[in-house]
């Protein structure tokens, strides 16, 4: 579906894990393309002309869930880029619930397998994404991280807007829902 608002999905990740990320995209991502915190997307291209109903529809999955844990697995080389891949059964399991209420609106970027993952480089030069790939796999060791909740976003051409966020309620404190 074609949109003039188009909106952008990603699960929220908690703020210590999420330093890490950011870091390491300051640090290899081209600055003058780099215009985002690190994030995990779920859903590329939303439109915005439904934004009440995919709100309705965040609000109804997220107020039912717990935090979840997800485990940050490995490493993938994108090319001209490196990402952190992310396992959790449970984010699948939210991703096919929202997939099958945003069907009649995905295009073929939201439509593939979801490979789940965190990008700390792009656009970069194969030479660079090898030696980060390379310096990143040598150190790695599987770890957790927790997901807290999803967040909208509105795709303005490079950066983004943030437009909602829906904790996953069930036992997060009241501290956290206040962000």
């Amino acid at each position: 579906m074609k949109t003039s608002k188009p909106l952008i999905l990603t699960a929220q990740i908690a703020d210590d894990a999420l330093e890490l990320f950011d870091r390491l995209r300051k640090a290899h991502f081209p600055p003058d393309r780099n215009m985002l915190r690190a994030h995990l997307t779920m859903f590329y291209r939303l439109p915005g002309e439904y934004e009440g109903r995919i709100l309705d529809d965040l609000a109804d999955v997220a107020g039912k869930l717990d935090a979840i844990t997800a485990d940050v697995t490995g490493l993938r080389h994108l090319g001209a880029g490196v990402a952190f891949s992310i396992t959790s059964p449970s984010l699948q399991e939210v991703r096919e619930r929202l997939k099958v209420k945003f069907m009649s609106w995905l295009g073929p970027q939201d439509m593939q397998k979801w490979q789940p993952h965190v990008t700390v480089q792009n656009k970069a030069s194969k030479a660079k994404a090898d030696a980060l790939y390379r310096a990143l796999t040598e150190s790695f060791s599987p770890y957790k991280v927790e997901i807290l909740g999803l967040d909208l976003w509105e795709y303005l051409g490079g950066p983004w807007l943030h437009r909602a966020h829906h904790p996953f309620n069930k036992n997060v404190s009241s501290e956290r829902q206040a962000l």
